[in-house]
């Protein structure tokens, strides 16, 4: 079983929406189960709207439901303590900081790290603006000149998150091909994150 898990130094990151799309890849390759830790029960909320490939469960439920699973996926609260950040670190595969492309973003990213020090974790970076903005690069290069693993992918920013939220669905299952595209930036990632988890 490969435990990832996803947090964030703050609110308005995509957190629960990156949760939510990284378990829809891994589903397609093994038995997956996406923990619900987050208070706002986002993931929860979005698989009760319509249907999702993969189960969800509210982290008091999951011990019974995580044997066997090949991909357990945690959503967490938003600011966890310097403390938790470690013991989240300690306890998964993987650790992913979605963060958003601005400078404002930056120094708690940095702190974050500092604070993980050489824990197994990549930041990504989402909400991307398109092109001819360059701030999706801008933060890449910034993270990594600062010694903190990223990952290739960004997420791209998207109305199409909202509307696959109140539908209830992953971004892939909507009709408009626009939409999809933003898929087709968390399918990148999901193959970045089983390079790192060691499975092909």
């Amino acid at each position: 079983m490969k435990l990832i898990t996803i947090t964030g130094y703050k609110g308005g990151v995509a957190k629960s929406c990156t949760a939510v799309h990284l378990a829809t890849f891994l589903s397609d390759r093994g038995d997956t189960l996406l923990v619900d830790g987050d208070p706002n029960r986002t993931a929860l909320k979005w698989s009760e709207r319509g249907k999702l490939p993969f189960l969800v469960a509210d982290e008091r439920q999951a011990m019974k439901m995580v044997a066997g699973r090949d991909y357990v996926v945690i959503d967490t609260p938003a600011r966890p303590h310097t403390d938790d950040l470690k013991e989240l670190a300690k306890g998964c595969d993987l650790l992913i900081l979605p963060t958003t492309p601005d400078v404002i973003s930056l120094e708690p990213m940095l702190e974050t790290a500092r604070d993980l020090g050489e824990a197994h974790y990549k930041a990504l970076i989402t909400i991307v603006p398109p092109y001819p903005s360059r701030e999706g690069e801008t933060m890449q290069n910034d993270l990594q000149s600062n010694g903190i693993p990223v990952f290739k992918s960004m997420i791209r920013r998207s109305a199409g998150f909202q509307k696959a939220a109140l539908a209830g669905v992953p971004l892939r299952d909507l009709p408009e091909s626009r939409s999809r595209l933003a898929w087709l930036d968390y399918e990148a990632l999901g193959k970045e994150v089983l390079e790192d988890l060691g499975n092909e």
